[in-house]
């Protein structure tokens, strides 16, 4: 048995923390946690394999998120068939601290 903590909220797991397969084994790191904040619903992790590629681990395949490690439901050789994750085009919000006249002429837009 693995001690990896306590069990945390999906968004209290910091970038690097080791994700395990279901057999145990250490299949890589976590580089993003993806959450629709919306809906606050947990959507997946972006998972840094040990070879260095990314690949996105669905939601329902996150068996447990805890203090020290991530583990997943799902076998390393599983893993390693999983798809990259897919990059969003940026969004873009308004920039409250601009004016309203600011913002009508097409400024006051920032990343988002």
């Amino acid at each position: 048995m693995i001690d990896d903590g306590h069990a945390v909220h999906y968004s209290a797991v910091k970038r690097g923390t080791p994700v395990l397969s279901s057999e145990g084994v250490e299949v890589g790191k976590v580089d993003e946690v993806l959450d629709n904040y919306r809906e606050h619903i947990f959507d997946g992790i972006v998972l840094e394999t040990n070879r260095g590629d990314l690949r996105f681990v669905d939601a329902p395949e996150v068996a447990r998120t805890a203090e020290r490690a991530v583990t997943l439901s799902i076998t390393a050789g599983q893993v390693s068939e999983l798809p990259p994750p897919e990059r969003a085009a940026p969004s873009f919000r308004p920039n409250r601290a601009t004016s309203r006249l600011g913002r009508l002429f097409g400024g006051g837009w920032r990343r988002g």
